[in-house]
């Protein structure tokens, strides 16, 4: 099961948010490549980066950092946030990225995610953001209401192959992950995915290695690697 420490870009910093909310962040490094750096050599092998701005306004917005950062690891990166276009997903690619997370584009149009499965294959991630069970999109902040479990049956049919699952109100809240939905959506599909949101301690990142189940391919981990309550170390 692989550790992915989260790397969150919002106005230029690192931050975390609480549940997502753009007005309830914490700013951990006034330049996000440091933090970046800093994982890398506590032993991460795979990095996960959100343009938070880009997710809030629709489009890729820091690029320039993202390309930074590429450019000072030597570790693949993964990235969200606004990527709604295939000119945003050539951008990305171009930027050095070696996944690329879809959200809203996803939900939006078929026809895109189509064409973006069809030009870069695995490379595409897609992310399953919920509350209460339904999918919701826009940097969180739109409410779709359709069901995260009939999303994902539709994403499978398409070819995607490794979705993000995040419990929004689980995530930057250190009260840990919302286990039965994993399980749920793991149990529904034959996708691989990586758990998001709510990571508190070790013993969250053993329950879901316990779980024992290949398709679980990873986890997501932000807020308790800033705070100190997990060291990153001793989870990998």
């Amino acid at each position: 099961m692989m550790i992915f420490p989260a790397v969150d870009i919002k106005g230029g910093r690192c931050v975390r948010l609480y549940q997502g909310k753009a007005d309830a962040e914490t700013v951990y490094d006034e330049v996000p490549v440091n933090a970046a750096l800093k994982w890398q050599g506590k032993g991460a092998q795979y990095l996960h980066l959100v343009d938070l701005d880009g997710a809030f306004q629709g489009s890729p917005v820091q690029i320039h950092i993202v390309k930074d950062i590429v450019k000072q690891l030597n570790i693949p990166i993964e990235l969200g946030g606004g990527i709604r276009t295939l000119n945003d997903l050539e951008v990305v690619f171009n930027a050095g990225v070696h996944r690329a997370i879809l959200g809203t584009s996803a939900y939006k149009s078929v026809d895109f995610l189509e064409k973006a499965l069809d030009l870069y294959s695995d490379q595409i991630a897609v992310a399953l953001d919920a509350r209460d069970g339904k999918l919701v999109a826009k940097g969180w902040v739109e409410d779709t209401g359709k069901d995260v479990l009939d999303f994902s049956k539709e994403l499978e049919n398409l070819g995607v192959k490794t979705v993000i699952y995040t419990d929004v109100k689980c995530d930057g809240t250190l009260k840990g992950p919302n286990y039965d939905a994993l399980e749920r959506l793991i149990d529904n599909t034959s996708m691989n995915v990586i758990a998001s949101g709510g990571i508190s301690c070790k013993e969250d990142v053993v329950r879901l290695k316990e779980m024992k189940n290949p398709q679980l391919e990873g986890v997501i981990v932000g807020q308790a690697l800033y705070t100190g309550n997990v060291k990153l170390e001793e989870i990998i």
